[in-house]
């Protein structure tokens, strides 16, 4: 974590009164720390621009690690360059789950980019275009300037995203979000070429960061690669592990390797980031994919001489080890490779002395031993948390003739320097994965006995993000002397997804292996552990399916469209418990209800043959001729994030929520009425047949008129209240009605008891028929009541799911309301005024309305083909299920009215 070494100001930019007037709640700052910050009040600056953009309720103060870094680096070189830090505010807006203010945040970071280039005009070095720092949707929103029309490329030439979902939005819980997650991508896709000048680094998380999954914050394969890189934090070198979603922002780690890379981009010659594309990209690599344990250098030196009295070794060996310690003369050990070509295919070293220098060299067709002029093939190391090492194929180096370790005069420092010369295949292991279906009971095993430094296992068969493995790591050495630490790297080769672990010699260590993104179709390439490993030591490496990381990659990648499922299984109920009151005349409970008519056989299958029959170009064309949008689990296979497994376990992972959500509403709903039943004295039930009346259409005209003039989603939430509060009230009469009825039947028989006694018996006759006529009046009403009740139940357990999906929008509008009255663009608001006409009338119906209407088979038909839409076109589109449920009350609404 980064820490100030002195107190952050924030001085805010002036903007124009026009830009001001339009964008009233974002805000321009400028980062500074003490005489830094007292310099840059009057805004003569000197140094590079770079923009941060914070994300879904993120604070434009996050940028205060990037600056404190970037000011100490610049103070260790004397303000030579140095970078001036910009953050925008966008006043916390919840954009990741509300998408109307998206293309506002990119209108005004262009506006601001403007701004922050006036602030340079007439200096000697003035940039001519910003480097954007992005996290999590401030970096979409930096993406999205390029699909303005005035907005001109070369404003920005690097761009570094943190945690960004470029590839779609972690809940598309409206319209807007969705399209302008399309416009983006096919921008970038479609004008690849006209983006070539610009450099993207997106940085994940890694699996830490529950909010967004790294798979999402990978960048659309473009045209260009080479021009575009994504890498996951545990991949990174020098940072080596995973963060939340917020960390990644103050990660030390990261933030210095950020920073760094900066440093190196600056071109001398303008004092700006480079021009050059191809060094950008070389810098991202060099800090962010594999770092040789060397400062960059854009054109380093094709040979280096070997200076310096130091003692030429020649060592001959297949093998070698050497100790250093306080070490007063330097050394040259040299490894001629004219004996070992032909026995060996590879050659091996490591150093555990992590400093910058160069230590390994080639020499060129040299017949003596000493060589003075050598290629460094230090570029070609590799650093890890505990050594460095270089791995080197000889038939790709045909013209070198010796391998030259230098060992340079050391006093106080100790560190070992390792070689070995091996073939490929003896230190190659394939080690075949096991089934999913195993459950963690059958495991693969092999047993290394360890003579060399490195071992690759590859993991056979691995290649979905669906696997999820537990790899156990036990270690025995014959000795019980101090060794080097092993080095354990899960190695990805399609993406950059690394995860490395150090563990002690001897010990038992247990690494998670799973994958962000499934291998490309044209990929061939294996998964590998590398083990790096201890020589004269024992390896056994097991491998056992993990069920529960099984389960935890289907949530990370599928947690997004279990509301879609919930909703589902409680339509499904909703629907049977309409054909229960056609066939028998009374509703079922919703909790029995849900347990017999929430199948997924009922829905399941036919989604999967609609996707099977994708597959087939005439039926595509049939279905693209009826304009159907796209199946989601169709897209989701051609991302190779779905199997059919999947939807069953989110089905029954909805079943599982729906129903104890349900439980909860009635329990708190029973609670609530026995309260208000010991503090307030009920009503009695009583029997509306109008469902429309005067005073209920001016509540209707009230809340339309308040969706269109305010927020669509608040009309909702008011609705849902008063709804809430009719069902609390209907609740409270029924138990009311049910302790009067069995008072009464209680009296009832006192009374018969005493007329056998007197004389007058028939008068007692006539009292106790009139009461049995009058207590079975009763139970009836009682029962319709209850009957009502449940089906009023069912419907707000749907409800609640749409107040849920439409709730951002709402935290939104609230907190801007200072700002604008209206909600614009407004998701819900059409939605809204047909959800305020049909409940008004739904709150105030009674089953009684319904068992007479024509419509009523119709309507409990109705809820399952809805389901399967739901599920089908839902699951990527979580905006369409209020849709598809608003459908369904209308008809409950018709079935009372006809």
């Amino acid at each position: 974590m980064t820490y100030m070494y002195e107190y952050p100001e924030y001085l805010k930019i002036k903007l124009p009164k026009k830009t001001a007037g339009r964008y009233p709640a974002y805000e321009l700052y400028l980062y500074g720390e003490g005489s830094y910050a007292e310099e840059n009040k009057n805004l003569l600056l000197t140094g590079i621009p770079v923009l941060f953009l914070p994300g879904n309720a993120g604070s434009y103060k996050q940028v205060r690690s990037l600056g404190s870094i970037a000011l100490r680096k610049a103070e260790d070189i004397d303000f030579k360059y140095h970078f001036n830090f910009f953050s925008v505010n966008f006043n916390e807006e919840l954009v990741a789950l509300y998408g109307g203010s998206l293309q506002r945040q990119t209108k005004f970071v262009h506006e601001c980019i403007k701004v922050i280039l006036k602030l340079y005009r007439d200096r000697e070095f003035a940039p001519t275009s910003v480097a954007i720092v992005g996290h999590s949707m401030g970096g979409l929103v930096a993406r999205a300037l390029l699909t303005l029309k005035n907005f001109k490329p070369e404003l920005i030439n690097l761009l570094i995203t943190q945690a960004t979902p470029h590839v779609a939005p972690v809940m598309p819980l409206d319209k807007y979000l969705t399209d302008f997650y399309t416009a983006v991508n096919n921008h970038w896709i479609l004008k690849a070429q006209d983006l070539r000048n610009l450099t993207t680094l997106s940085v994940a998380g890694g699996f830490r960061d529950y909010q967004v999954r790294s798979g999402l914050a990978f960048l659309p394969r473009l045209s260009q690669d080479d021009s575009a890189l994504s890498v996951v934090s545990s991949a990174v070198p020098r940072a080596w592990a995973s963060t939340d979603h917020l960390s990644i922002v103050w990660c030390k780690e990261l933030i210095l390797a950020t920073i760094r890379a900066f440093f190196d981009l600056i071109d001398e010659n303008t004092r700006q980031i480079t021009e050059d594309p191809k060094k950008r990209m070389s810098v991202l690599n060099h800090h962010f994919v594999k770092h040789p344990a060397k400062i960059f250098e854009e054109n380093p030196e094709a040979f280096t001489e070997l200076t310096g009295a130091f003692m030429w070794i020649t060592i001959k060996a297949s093998k070698w080890t050497y100790s250093v310690y306080n070490d007063s003369d330097g050394k040259y050990f040299t490894f001629p490779l004219a004996s070992h070509r032909k026995s060996y295919s590879h050659v091996y070293c490591e150093n555990s002395m992590l400093d910058t220098s160069s230590w390994i060299y080639g020499c060129m067709n040299s017949n003596s031993s000493m060589c003075l002029e050598a290629t460094d093939l230090s570029w070609r190391a590799e650093l890890l948390p505990t050594t460095k090492v270089v791995i080197l194929k000889l038939q790709d180096h045909p013209s070198l003739s010796h391998i030259v370790i230098q060992v340079p005069p050391t006093v106080g420092n100790k560190y070992t320097l390792d070689c070995e010369f091996f073939k490929e295949d003896s230190r190659t292991v394939q080690l075949p994965v096991t089934h999913l279906f195993s459950f963690g009971l059958s495991s693969s095993k092999i047993l290394l006995n360890s003579t060399g430094l490195l071992y690759n296992v590859q993991l056979q068969h691995f290649n979905q993000i669906y696997q999820a493995f537990k790899i156990y790591i036990e270690s025995h050495c014959q000795s019980l002397k101090e060794r080097k630490p092993s080095v354990y790297r899960l190695h990805i080769p399609w993406s950059h997804e690394d995860s490395i672990i150090v563990a002690k010699v001897p010990s038992f260590t247990e690494i998670s292996a799973k994958l962000h993104i499934a291998q490309p179709q044209n990929d061939s390439t294996v998964p590998e552990l590398n083990i790096y490993s201890s020589s004269d030591c024992q390896y056994e490496v097991i491998l056992k399916t993990s069920l529960l990381q099984v389960l935890g990659q289907i949530i990370r990648f599928h947690a997004g469209a279990l509301p879609v499922y919930v909703v589902s299984n409680i339509l499904l109920t909703y629907g049977g418990q309409l054909s229960t009151l056609m066939s028998t005349g009374q509703c079922s409970d919703f909790s029995l209800e849900l347990v017999r008519t929430a199948k997924p056989y009922k829905v399941e299958p036919l989604i999967s043959i609609v996707v099977f029959l994708q597959g087939f170009n005439w039926f595509r064309e049939i279905w693209e001729s009826l304009s159907l949008p796209e199946v989601d689990a169709a897209v989701l296979s051609s991302q190779d994030a779905w199997f059919p497994l999947v939807s069953l376990i989110l089905f029954l992972f909805g079943t599982g929520i729906a129903y104890w959500s349900g439980v909860f509403f009635s329990t708190s709903l029973r609670l609530f009425s026995s309260l208000w039943l010991t503090l307030i004295r009920p009503t009695v039930l009583q029997k509306d047949n109008k469902l429309i009346t005067p005073r209920r259409l001016c509540g209707v005209l009230s809340l339309a008129l308040v969706s269109w003039t305010t927020c669509g989603a608040f009309a909702v939430f008011i609705v849902y209240l008063q709804y809430l509060f009719k069902v609390a009230k209907l609740h409270v009469s029924v138990r009311a009605e049910q302790n009067m009825l069995n008072g009464d039947s209680d009296c009832s028989k006192e009374t018969s008891q005493n007329s056998s006694i007197h004389t007058v018996k028939n008068q007692s006759s006539m009292d106790s028929t009139s009461k049995a006529t009058q207590s079975l009046s009763n139970s009836t009403t009682i029962a319709e009541a209850i009957n009502s009740l449940k089906m009023h139940i069912t419907i707000l357990n749907l409800f609640t799911w749409i107040v849920l999906l439409n709730l951002p929008s709402l935290i939104y509008w609230l907190k801007n309301l200072r700002y604008n009255v209206r909600l614009d663009p407004d998701p819900c608001r059409s939605t809204a005024l047909i959800l305020v006409c049909i409940l008004e009338i739904l709150m105030n119906s009674s089953t009684s309305e319904m068992k007479s209407s024509k419509l009523l088979k119709i309507a409990a038909k109705v809820p399952l083909p809805l389901s399967v839409a739901m599920l089908a076109f839902g699951r990527m589109h979580l905006y369409k299920v209020p849709h598809f449920v608003t459908f369904s009350f209308l008809l409950h609404v018709l079935c009372c009215i006809v």
